[in-house]
């Protein structure tokens, strides 16, 4: 039996055996994270078609992130930084919309549901995007002027981005925290099983992935782009058919409070009581009792000291009754406190970002002028992600089975390592990716350059591709983890979404660099033009660029440094946050992440 404040809650394997004892399945209702608990539902048995959902989705995803920038610059008709920018915007707006389906699966529907919903405006988006393609009055005229459309052609474009963007992120918003509902937290020795989850679900988005930028991408840049779309959209549908048809094995999780709401509550009484002093004994705070927690099947947080101007917000004064707007609860206080915590883990990871943005815009751009053979095999530019899609297809298995194992006899981690180190090795190899994409653009550019020009091989993009592939495969798998093991349980979609908001962020930020660097460098420079302007990206700077953000990521990675020593991971045991109230999970601080990984196992309780 796990114990929180004297209150029980029987492990997965003890329902299964009062179960079999009374010989029928026992179900537990009013539970804090999913909405019902029913034996034989869940684990990976239900995991397999969320793992089928996310390759066949993925499929088309990542091949139009591959090729759209292409598809803007010859259908189109944008010129090379346009058609940059409206690609990093278009994914910007994405990840910044699984906000929205974070937000609507916390609060109103399930998961599940939320997913249905945003995936037929997903299939509705790449439909039209197909039409669109197909059709050539809905391109803009070749021998108007560049990077402009104009009347129902620009609304009709804009429509159609608007709509995969919303579909997009609204799946992806939610679709994570659907897939880790289905392993029970509260039993310890399921403490690892959402760690292999994450890394499956990473390795069946590869494998989709990989089908997407080599069959899809081929098919879209040798039979048409309105074949390779049409493909996207028919894997995109099915993809949510499958998921649909694993409803009766799902745990699904009720909707609860607004989790914004809540936020928002306790910030205004914080600054609504900031002239209140503080009780010395932060027991004399509000929170409700063990009897009432334990009938709300609410999780109550320990309290913490960081923050503590939030604590205001649970002061209960004499005359007044505990009522929501007039006082909040020390867990509801916690809550805010804990996803304030993540934010700065959530700021350093934007610069990475930034950095995957360019190997999808201007490396793919690059790769259009350089030789595209492998022997006989012609192969796209925009295909070139197979080399990292191929390294993660490798090394995820090996990370599972081999690393794993070795890393938790010496960590004691069910993980291996924290979802933080794993975090850091990414944010490294992101700036040793940079670095090494400058130098293969001034190899690329000088033999372009050359008298009579000689065309170097596009396999020389696969070694910035490569060793960024293996950065995204640990920090995104550690991100996604980390947000969810330490949201509070009502907030679980809403804080995996910030994994999400980290790339927008990154992608908007890459189309800020990318105007703020043409135009300081266009008054600077003795040529009197940017490193990254007009159409020809053979008299551009591209490699001047990539070492900016290398020399920035450099900084960014210290900051993370810095962000990750001050984190406290969270506690619901009062004993457990006077122990750690030194330890924190710096990247050198193994000992310190051993002590808090015992009480992350718990957090969901």
């Amino acid at each position: 039996m796990v114990q929180i404040h004297n209150f029980s809650i029987p492990t997965s394997r003890e329902l299964d055996k009062i179960a079999k004892e009374e010989g029928k399945a026992i179900t537990k209702t009013g539970d804090d994270s999913l909405g019902s608990w029913k034996k034989g539902k869940g684990g990976f048995r239900a995991s397999a078609f969320i793992f089928v959902q996310s390759g066949l989705d993925n499929m088309g995803f990542v091949a139009n992130m591959a090729t759209l920038v292409l598809y803007f610059y010859y259908v189109m008709h944008f010129d090379v930084a346009t058609a940059s920018n409206t690609l990093t915007d278009l994914m910007g707006s994405t990840f910044l919309l699984t906000l929205v389906g974070g937000f609507i699966s916390d609060t109103y529907l399930s998961r599940f549901t939320t997913c249905l919903i945003f995936g037929s405006i997903e299939v509705l988006g790449l439909a039209m995007l197909t039409i669109e393609a197909h059709s050539k009055h809905l391109h803009p005229d070749p021998r108007g002027k560049s990077s402009r459309i104009h009347g129902g052609t620009a609304t009709y474009f804009y429509a159609t981005l608007c709509l995969l963007a919303l579909g997009y992120g609204g799946v992806r918003g939610a679709f994570p925290a659907l897939g880790a509902d289905q392993f029970d937290q509260r039993d310890p020795t399921e403490a690892g099983a959402l760690a292999t989850f994450f890394n499956y679900l990473t390795l069946c988005t590869t494998a989709g992935a990989t089908i997407g930028v080599t069959a899809i991408v081929w098919v879209s840049m040798n039979k048409g782009w309105h074949w390779g779309f049409l493909m996207a959209t028919i894997a995109s549908f099915i993809s949510f058919v499958v998921l649909a048809m694993g409803k009766p094995f799902y745990r699904l999780q009720r909707p609860g409070d607004s989790p914004l709401v809540r936020i928002w509550q306790v910030v205004l009484l914080a600054i609504k009581n900031r002239k209140l002093p503080l009780p010395e004994n932060s027991a004399d705070l509000y929170e409700i009792g063990d009897k009432e927690s334990s009938a709300l099947a609410v999780a109550k947080i320990a309290h913490t000291d960081q923050f503590r101007f939030l604590d205001k917000a649970a002061i209960l004064l004499d005359e007044s009754k505990p009522e929501p707007w007039k006082v909040c609860t020390v867990t509801e206080v916690e809550e805010v406190k804990v996803l304030t915590r993540m934010l700065p883990i959530l700021a350093s990871t934007i610069i990475m970002n930034t950095c995957m943005a360019q190997l999808q815009t201007f490396s793919v751009q690059q790769g259009q002028l350089m030789e595209p053979h492998l022997g006989t095999l012609k192969v796209p530019a925009p295909s070139i992600p197979i080399i990292p899609l191929l390294f993660m297809s490798i090394l995820i298995p090996i990370y599972e089975f081999v690393f794993v194992p070795f890393a938790r006899k010496v960590t004691g981690h069910p993980s291996g390592i924290t979802q933080l180190q794993r975090v850091g090795v990414g944010l490294v190899l992101s700036v040793i990716s940079m670095a090494v994409a400058g130098i293969v653009e001034v190899k690329r550019r000088n033999e372009f350059n050359k008298t009579p020009p000689h065309v170097i091989s596009l396999f020389w993009l696969s070694l910035q591709y490569g060793i960024f592939g293996i950065a995204d495969m640990f920090t995104l798998v550690g991100l996604m983890e980390f947000f969810y093991k330490e949201a509070p349980v009502g907030m679980r979609s809403l804080s995996t979404s910030f994994t999400w908001l980290s790339l927008s962020f990154g992608y908007f930020l890459s189309s800020i660099f990318v105007n703020i660097i043409n135009a300081v460098t266009e008054k600077i420079s003795p040529s009197k033009q940017g490193w990254l302007h007009g159409l020809d990206i053979n008299k551009n700077n591209v490699n001047l660029f990539y070492w900016f953000l290398a020399v920035l990521s450099t900084l960014n990675f210290g900051v993370y440094l810095v962000a990750t020593s001050w984190y406290k991971y969270k506690t619901d045991n009062p004993a457990d946050s006077e122990m750690e109230s030194g330890a924190t999970d710096g990247m050198p601080l193994i000992a310190s992440n051993k002590l808090t990984t015992d009480q992350s196992t718990q957090n969901d309780l």
